[in-house]
């Protein structure tokens, strides 16, 4: 893992241009504040996500367009520090292509990155304990003061130790497109509701990316039906901007991305 900082020092001896440097460097200060206290959570597609905030860029579950994720843009394009993986299978776990020499982490267990703790938790792939997909690593961590859950894509439930060890999430991310590597809208609905999460995002459901002869998974529609009662927000945005001070008290509340299909990719 290779790690480059860049650092620029400036010195002067005129008064005038000290002044201006000091408050250029207030100013500088400032906006780095408030980039390190604001998390921006980016929809890839699928399971995929790019978070940003607190001096980090985090890419989850990069994939090759294949199968459900046939129509959405390759996530290697995507400049990045660490790469989480859940499983190496195609819709999630693909970890060449990238520039910059980004570090990987794509087992269960307790890392340091930069200072920052991240969790990988052992869960199970598929409803058959793993016979059939093997395991799917969770994966948890704090950024920008926000605790997330970001739980792959998974069909077993979470067991005990696997509740005790997440605690309550402020923002979790779930798979609720049903088929034989995700939970069902009504599998997601329960661990919803023992996890008890502030904020929601709803992942690996079928869009208009899915190759149809090659998808085995249902639309977000299903899920929203199964939770409703509970407070949910549509995007007309790939992206969610949160602090804080942005997170409910009591929750959940449900946020759906919308996927940028009319973006041409950058040759």
């Amino acid at each position: 893992m290779k790690r480059r900082k860049l650092i620029q020092l400036t010195t002067t001896t005129l008064l005038t241009t000290l002044a201006t440097g000091l408050t250029s460097q207030w100013q500088n200060s400032s906006a780095q504040s408030t980039s390190e206290n604001t998390l921006t959570v980016k929809w890839l597609g699928h399971t995929s996500f790019l978070f940003t905030g607190g001096g980090l860029r985090i890419l989850v579950n990069p994939f090759r367009p294949i199968g459900c994720t046939a129509g959405y843009r390759s996530p290697q394009q995507v400049q990045t520090d660490l790469i989480l993986i859940s499983s190496r299978l195609l819709d999630e776990g693909v970890t060449e292509g990238f520039t910059g020499n980004p570090a990987l982490l794509y087992e269960p267990g307790v890392y340091q990155f930069n200072g920052n703790q991240i969790q990988g938790i052992r869960t199970l792939k598929d409803r058959f304990n793993g016979r059939q997909f093997g395991i799917n690593v969770a994966w948890l961590w704090k950024q920008a003061g926000i605790k997330i859950l970001h739980l792959g894509g998974l069909a077993g439930p979470l067991g005990m130790e696997e509740r005790i060890l997440i605690g309550r999430p402020d923002l979790m991310l779930i798979p609720v497109g049903g088929g034989a590597k995700s939970y069902t809208p009504e599998e997601a609905k329960k661990t919803i509701e023992f996890l008890n999460p502030k904020i929601v995002i709803p992942t690996h459901y079928r869009t208009l990316a899915a190759d149809v002869t090659a998808c085995d998974i249902e639309s977000v529609d299903n899920f929203l039906s199964v939770m409703a009662g509970t407070s949910i927000q549509i995007k007309q945005t790939d992206t969610l901007t949160l602090t804080t001070d942005d997170l409910p008290k009591q929750g959940p509340i449900i946020n759906v991305l919308s996927y940028n299909f009319d973006v041409t990719p950058k040759s």
